[in-house]
């Protein structure tokens, strides 16, 4: 989950490892929805191309498979949208904190990196909401740990996220207040090392983003096991130049993919329907 957090912009989680799991089958039989493609900017009809860029990466949502390939549940569900509206999405791999200004600049179309849609973000461009994401613990199968009662134990997060920055120091704060010792957080560069830890039972649990967990469960061959529910959704969004009518188009494209079933196959393939949306929205923040 892309977050404000000590007012810079830094995204919860971003493995740098390339998944060697096997690709996932693409959805079949998308075709062009035109009443989605006439709301398209003429520039973009023209081009027959959506220039989308993200930051990689960030299991499941975007990575590079072994071959180099940019993949992902956002890029499926991207793509998707694309030939829903007849066209083709190029990505462009970029760093987080530029995409954003390279919306307003033009450099891209669409910024696409499971952005979190904030109040603050929507003053510098508009959001197409198309995913609902949280935070979720894991812990080893078998041996429970409760996140509202933690205190004491070792908790893995990624460095520089959500979680390490104001979920674990939050509910650190409260147990010394109440005169528990206080949570263990075990930081990591990457999310696949904090996942790797819980495994190997070098620490009781984990906290990452709702899909980012839910895959790591489903890869872990029962090793882990979701903790607790998930907790502070938010949405996701496609991020556009204000005002645009692009947002338009991406929200009634996406929305007839929820409506004819292919978008839940999407989130399905990817094991993240907890967090499948029925409807899109234009500048859906709640915060």
């Amino acid at each position: 989950m892309c977050v404000l957090a000590g007012g810079a912009l830094v995204l919860t989680g971003c493995s740098n490892s390339e998944d060697d799991s096997p690709a996932v089958a693409k959805v079949q039989g998308i075709d062009k929805f035109d009443t989605a493609a006439a709301q398209l900017p003429d520039k973009i009809k023209q081009s027959g191309k959506l220039v989308v860029g993200v930051n990689i990466p960030y299991q499941p949502n975007e990575y590079k498979d072994p071959s180099g390939k940019i993949v992902g549940f956002d890029v499926d569900l991207m793509d998707a949208v694309a030939a829903t509206l007849g066209l083709k999405a190029e990505y462009l791999e970029s760093s987080f904190e530029k995409i954003i200004p390279a919306i307003q600049a033009g450099t891209y179309d669409v910024g696409m990196s499971s952005i979190t849609d904030s109040k603050e973000r929507e003053q510098s461009v508009d959001f197409t909401t198309y995913f609902n994401a949280g935070s979720q613990w894991a812990q080893q199968s078998g041996k429970p740990i409760d996140p509202d009662n933690a205190c004491g134990k070792r908790v893995a997060v990624q460095a520089t996220t959500v979680q390490d920055t104001d979920e674990i120091p939050t509910r650190s704060k409260k147990c010394e207040a109440e005169g528990k010792p206080a949570i263990d957080k075990k930081p990591f560069d990457e999310q696949s090392a904090a996942t790797n830890a819980l495994m190997l039972g070098q620490v009781d649990a984990m906290s990452a983003d709702s899909p980012v967990t839910a895959y790591a469960i489903k890869k872990s061959d029962g090793k882990i096991e979701a903790a607790g529910k998930v907790f502070d959704s938010a949405p996701y969004g496609w991020a556009v130049p204000k005002g645009s009518a692009l947002g338009k188009a991406l929200q009634a494209a996406v929305q007839h993919l929820i409506d004819n079933g292919k978008y839940l196959e999407i989130t399905k393939n990817w094991g993240v329907q907890e967090g499948a949306i029925t409807k899109s929205v234009i500048n859906g923040a709640e915060s």
